[in-house]
């Protein structure tokens, strides 16, 4: 968990590997994942490395298993998933793995091939069969024209067929202008769909017969029925002839049938036996693929019998890899053990935070902005906490939050069967990927609706009412909401507070949204302020382990008084007028009451300005004794933080490279020897500063750094006004998300409330169902969404830009883990 707070520490290894025990040691490190492996080749084209032949193999092996699986697909064969996770084959048993997918692919294709000729034969015989049953009837009907004028049997001939039911109008159409009239075409349909060999398609065909006369005829109407495709099929003239033929045909029929159950029992079986494998075939296949994708990114030394690599490791990790090492070593059986040296580099490490299946979203979410630099303080931790509840806060509502809770809870509680799907719908996956960030926006939605006593916009009376004229008992329940103006001094009001939350009387205010949007718009700012300066606070940590104590001094130290002396002193103003003034306006006091309390949106601008806060007549002009000289004395010092950000450290900079410079030359002239050079080098920076080569170039240096410095300057004076202006977000969507939840009760389900019988009965059923599916799809769906965008913008804009750089890259481990689950790309494969 240490590392979540902080990248874990990193070292650039090399590692010397015996050839013999390379392939069992890196099947380890894939096991373990906690290596991350740099090309050792980058200037090596991917056919010219050591083991390309062995890739290519495992790609061959790939084929035949998409098509072993293809085919089990086809057939609706399940394919048994034991959960198993095998080990990566040793070398020696891909051989094996060869022979097993050659022998099943080679019987399958021989499988379908017969099959596919068999089915071609029944197809014939079927389309041959339905030609003699249709024709008899077209023989009784047409074999003659006109026969009681001319007699025309001895000079008309015929050719039968079967042709796809679509064609039959341009097939006719196309015989009637070819042939000029002269032939004459009967077709029937085929009522029942055939299977077509090649592509197990269902199609629907016609039989047809036509009738002409002449060789040249003949010619014609074979080419067209050739174009259209369509088959022709011998058919003999006489009666006797047909019923023969179609005794034969119904008897090669039946022995076809056999012969096809019999085939594809065969197939059936073969492939019942290769579902029950081929899950744990696709897995070491592709960790064989992998590793000699790893190996690929080796170097050889000259002797051809030791490959050496450089990795990325964690530091605390690194017994647990040598132990992988070791055990591969063994599994090889190889004597000479392998190396693994630490080694020194100017290169910056990459970023590994440490995180499990709960702390995995929060992360997802922070290194969607940006991955941490090495060492960084890495927000996350913060963010599990701040995160649903700066949500919460805007999408506050104890009947949503109960739902939106509900709905993590099924998936953390089917966790294991639903991960088992694999579904390939991107939504679903996001959604069941943060399932735990939504249990906890769930959890903290339900407190702050609990907080807002808001339930499906009504209240919950848990603690009766605190407001004695407009007790919540049985006589005035009646009372309709926004009848009654809740007023301390007219209401009569305890003076008690009330134990959590809100007074549920407030539901029946008319003044209920001004009281509200009061009391979230304030507690927003206080939420904002106390977000911000806790990112500030981070920064400290970052500024003193990277032992950057200018930067605590020039940057860290006038940001927090720039941030507290003016933003955070008005927080502590609400405070101060919350605790001071009471709400009401007797006599006695009268000093203390509302209408003397001032704004402190006013107050504060007054303060900024420079001027007096108008005062009440026989009101106190200051809230507390001193406020005015502590106010100016607050924003003096808040403003000369300003010109302390902008010119502080690029003025230290430019000393120490001075002094940097200075104490450069006095080494170089002491180490030559000569004191003359010594009193002229002293003096030699004021010389070179006159030349216009040298000057240019100091000017330009130091351009570059005040620039940088206002650029930074302007961001933090003017971000910190704007991002306490954007903290109210919190108030306009908790306050826009409550309304809309109050009008969808008053629009749509109060109408089914208000209905009496049974007709009412049906009609709220009705109208509950219409309401439900307005509540989840725009209160929780898409008002989840908004409140979840607006939050995460709050993180990555308002608290991460105070101390969060993010210029990092990941760590990205070789293991057989992510490449299974996540079906990532190989390690060297772009």
């Amino acid at each position: 968990m240490g590392s979540l707070f902080r990248s874990a520490e990193m070292t650039l290894c090399q590692l010397f590997l015996q050839s013999e025990a390379a392939y069992a040691c890196v099947s380890e490190l894939g096991e373990l994942g906690l290596v991350q492996f740099r090309d050792l080749n980058p200037d090596v084209n991917v056919f010219q490395r050591k083991f390309v032949n062995e890739v290519r193999r495992c790609d061959e092996m790939e084929r035949k298993l998409r098509y072993l699986e293809n085919e089990i697909k086809k057939d609706n064969i399940p394919i048994a998933d034991t959960g198993e996770n095998p080990e990566a084959p040793q070398p020696r048993e891909m051989i094996d793995l060869e022979a097993t997918f050659e022998k099943l692919e080679n019987e399958l294709r021989e499988v379908n091939q017969n099959a596919e000729a068999l089915k071609r034969n029944y197809l014939e015989l079927t389309e041959l069969k339905q030609i003699l049953r249709k024709t008899q009837v077209f023989f009784d009907e047409h074999y003659f024209f006109k026969a009681e004028t001319v007699n025309y049997r001895t000079t008309l001939s015929f050719v039968a067929g079967v042709i796809l039911r679509e064609r039959i109008p341009a097939f006719e159409r196309m015989l009637w202008r070819a042939c000029r009239g002269n032939v004459f075409l009967r077709q029937a349909e085929i009522e029942t769909p055939l299977e077509d060999p090649s592509t197990g398609d269902r199609v629907y065909k016609s039989v047809f017969i036509i009738f002409f006369q002449g060789d040249q005829l003949k010619t014609r109407v074979k080419k067209i029925c050739e174009g259209f495709r369509a088959t022709l099929y011998p058919c003999p003239e006489a009666p006797t002839d047909r019923r023969e033929m179609a005794m034969g045909v119904m008897t090669r029929i039946e022995d076809l049938k056999t012969v096809l159950g019999q085939t594809q029992d065969h197939r059936h079986r073969v492939l019942v036996a290769a579902a029950k494998n081929i899950k744990n075939w696709v897995i070491k296949v592709r960790k064989i693929k992998a590793i000699y994708h790893t190996l690929n990114l080796f170097n050889l030394d000259v002797t051809q019998k030791c490959l050496i690599a450089e990795c990325w490791v964690p530091v605390l990790d690194l017994e647990n890899i040598q132990l992988a090492l070791r055990r591969g070593t063994e599994r090889s059986g190889s004597s000479v053990p392998p190396i693994l040296n630490r080694m020194d580099t100017p290169e910056d490490p990459p970023t590994y935070n440490s995180t499990n299946k709960f702390t995995s979203a929060f992360q997802v979410l922070i290194d969607a902005y940006g991955v941490a630099s090495y060492r960084e303080m890495n927000p996350s931790p913060y963010t599990i906490i701040t995160f649903p509840f700066l949500f919460a806060v805007m999408f506050g509502d104890l009947g949503h939050g109960i739902i939106l809770t509900l709905f993590a809870a099924w998936m953390v509680i089917k966790e294991k069967p639903l991960a088992a799907k694999k579904s390939d719908n991107e939504i679903w996956n996001i959604f069941f990927g943060g399932r735990y960030l939504i249990l906890v926006m769930g959890f903290f939605s339900m407190y702050t609706g609990f907080i807002y006593n808001d339930f499906f916009s009504k209240s919950l009376n848990v603690f009766g009412s605190h407001w004695q004229t407009v007790n919540l008992t049985t006589e005035n329940i009646k009372i309709l909401p926004g009848s009654v103006m809740l007023d301390p001094a007219t209401n009569n009001y305890t003076g008690t507070p009330y134990p959590i939350g809100l007074d549920p009387v407030w539901q029946l205010a008319g003044n209920k949204i001004i009281f509200q949007n009061s009391f979230k718009m304030k507690i927003s700012i206080i939420l904002g302020i106390i977000h911000m300066l806790f990112g500030v606070t981070i920064s400290l940590f970052n500024m003193r382990y990277f032992n950057e104590k200018s930067d605590i001094l020039y940057e860290f130290v006038p940001r927090v008084i720039f941030l507290s002396f003016l933003f955070l002193y008005m927080c502590i103003m609400m405070f101060i007028k919350w605790f001071k003034y009471y709400a009401n306006n007797t006599a006695k006091d009268y000093v203390l009451g509302t209408r003397c309390a001032p704004s402190i949106l006013i107050t504060f601008i007054d303060m900024v300005l420079q001027k007096d806060s108008p005062v009440e007549p026989g009101c106190e002009p200051e809230m507390y004794p001193g406020q005015m000289v502590l106010q100016k004395f607050l924003f003096v010092c808040a403003i000369l933080c300003v010109p302390w950000m902008l010119l502080a450290k690029p003025i230290f900079i430019m000393r120490e490279r001075k002094q940097k410079e200075l104490h450069h030359q006095i080494t170089n002239t002491l180490e030559n020897g000569d004191a003359e050079a010594f009193h002229n080098n002293t003096s030699a920076p004021t010389v070179q500063h006159g030349g216009h080569g040298g000057h240019g170039e100091e000017d330009s240096g130091t351009g570059d750094l005040f620039i940088t410095q206002a650029i930074h300057t302007i961001e933090y004076v003017l971000g910190s006004v704007s991002h306490t202006a954007s903290y109210l977000r919190l108030w306009a969507l908790s306050l826009a998300h409550a309304q809309l939840s109050e009008v969808l009760w008053n629009m749509v389900l109060s109408k089914g409330l208000g209905m009496g019988g049974w007709t009412g009965g049906i009609a709220l059923y009705i109208i509950f169902a219409f309401w439900s599916c307005l509540t989840i799809s725009i209160l929780v769906l898409m008002e989840g969404l908004s409140a979840f965008l607006h939050t995460l913008r709050l993180h990555w804009v308002e608290f991460q830009s105070k101390f969060y750089k993010g210029t990092g890259y990941a760590f990205q481990p070789f293991a057989f883990e992510t490449i299974l689950e996540g079906g990532g790309a190989y390690p060297g494969e772009d």
